[in-house]
């Protein structure tokens, strides 16, 4: 029976995951990645680390499975998108690489889009932000134009890490969309884009199928990993497209609410839709596209609480012991409201200095409320994203399934039902690795197209529904945290002018 080998560069870990053809997991394995943040706001990776996580993960997954090299059908990669890595003539990594949360670019995205700010949606979907790699790169010329001089090749997050495998130079749609510095009529780099911030085009890879063999393992590679020389790697995609393809949303309304270093809210669509600051990027599935926006802090803000109020406990105790005092908590936290926004925010309102903050905070509160107000602070940031979606759209969202770590927690499943009214599924396998092995199965021939690998191996496991008594609760409660967050805004905004 082939095995399938997907990998996914996550912003605080690489993970590496072994399926068979039925979609059953043989083996996972994970290594640790570290962000720096130079300054407020700044977000940084060391792609050198990416590849040592990558080696160390691999090994790791083959053993536990006792699969020998060669019983690998094929090998998929994801990571985030908005990521560039560049290099110069010599293959060496010129820079760290900056990352999608990374708000250091706010006035060149402001710029950008005073100067060419129609253009740039109507060729490339999307609204300047500084997430998008556009704004990143026109920060570069500014600041670091060295840098800039020296990139012979400019590679996003997984086809740099893909490339360390193969020797490729490639991208896929989903990327290159990702980059805001393509064009959605022609699928391919434009000339447009690139000209707003003078970028040399000739920097740039080839825009491939996600599905498509990339490259195949080099000796050098086989080496470090333990894979067979040879083996077939696919294209990939970025993240949040294969993990929604990953959950089986493939159809038109169907979406999924991920919990992990960030939230991101999606909704599978049948056609290209421009409704900034809302996204949008191609679908593993031909035809198709999805809507996708999210917040900066999720995972991230849920592990400063554990680590600000249960610091005496191990990391995965704290999670379980947060869980249990939560669940303990009526909902509203007692008047506790927590805002999210330890990185600034993305959407809806794309405010670098936007700040968290607890309010309605007494003596009666202990750390079992912060627990709570944090999940319900980041339900209630989600459901922002939600409710902006669909005023933009007009859409209609039916049952979500949830992704990434947070889905673990069933207290933290029922508050996001609870607050957005709409029922979470959650399925067996909704991480972006399991994703990039199904993709991978399609490239190597072991499903027929992408929605068989979808019929034989995405199954939903856990299902939440919403309370309408809650729900109205939490309708209230909401329109307090908005106003609170409006309010706020222009105190942050005094407090961090400097930033």
């Amino acid at each position: 029976m082939p095995a399938l080998l997907g990998v996914d560069l996550g912003a605080g870990s690489l993970k590496a995951t072994l399926i068979d053809e039925t979609g059953r997991t043989l083996a996972e394995a994970a290594a640790p990645i570290a962000s720096q943040t130079p300054k407020p706001g700044w977000s940084e990776q060391n792609p050198a680390e990416w590849w040592q996580a990558l080696t160390a993960a691999v090994p790791q997954v083959l053993a536990k499975a006792g699969l020998p090299a060669g019983g690998i059908a094929a090998v998929g990669l994801s990571a985030g998108a908005h990521i560039a890595v560049l290099e110069d003539a010599d293959g060496e990594v010129i820079r760290p690489a900056i990352m999608w949360n990374d708000q250091r670019s706010i006035q060149e995205a402001r710029e950008l889009h005073d100067r060419a700010g129609e253009t740039i949606i109507a060729t490339g979907l999307n609204r300047a932000n500084p997430t998008w790699s556009l704004c990143q790169l026109a920060w570069l010329q500014k600041h670091e134009p060295d840098a800039v001089a020296r990139t012979k090749r400019l590679y996003l997050a997984k086809d740099w890490l893909r490339s360390r495998l193969t020797g490729d130079w490639t991208t896929d749609y989903s990327d290159a969309l990702g980059a805001l510095m393509s064009d959605v009529a022609t699928r391919s780099w434009s000339p447009d884009l690139c000209d707003l911030i003078g970028w040399d085009m000739a920097s740039l890879p080839p825009v491939r199928q996600p599905e498509e063999i990339a490259g195949r393992v080099s000796a050098a590679a086989a080496r470090a990993t333990g894979l067979a020389e040879g083996t077939p790697v696919v294209v990939g995609a970025n993240d949040t497209t294969v993990e929604l393809y990953g959950a089986g949303a493939i159809e038109p309304g169907q979406g999924a609410i991920k919990l992990a270093t960030a939230g991101v809210v999606f909704l599978a669509c049948d056609r290209p839709e421009v409704h900034p600051p809302v996204s949008c990027y191609p679908h593993i599935m031909p035809g198709l596209w999805y809507m996708a926006s999210g917040i900066n802090a999720c995972a991230t803000a849920h592990r400063w609480v554990r680590d600000t109020f249960f610091a005496e406990l191990p990391p995965e105790t704290a999670f379980a012991e947060m869980d249990r005092l939560a669940a303990g908590i009526a909902p509203g936290a007692d008047g506790l409201i927590f805002h999210p926004y330890l990185l600034g925010e993305r959407a809806p309102h794309w405010d670098p200095k936007l700040r968290g903050d607890f309010i309605g905070l007494t003596l009666g509160h202990g750390r079992a409320h912060f627990a709570r107000a944090c999940y319900e602070g980041i339900a209630f940031a989600l459901n922002d994203v939600l409710l902006a979606a669909r005023q933009l759209s007009g859409a209609t969202f039916g049952d979500m399934c949830l992704l990434g770590g947070g889905a673990r927690s069933a207290t933290w499943r029922q508050i996001i039902a609870d607050v957005t009214g709409l029922t979470m599924k959650v399925p067996a396998n909704g991480d972006a690795s399991f994703g990039a092995a199904l993709v991978a199965g399609v490239g190597g021939g072991v499903f027929a197209d992408p929605a068989a690998a979808v019929r034989q191996c995405c199954r939903i496991v856990e299902e939440n529904r919403p309370d309408a008594g809650r729900h109205a609760a939490y309708g209230r409660t909401f329109e307090i945290y908005d106003e609170a967050r409006r309010v706020l805004t222009g105190i942050n905004h005094r407090l961090h002018d400097g930033d």
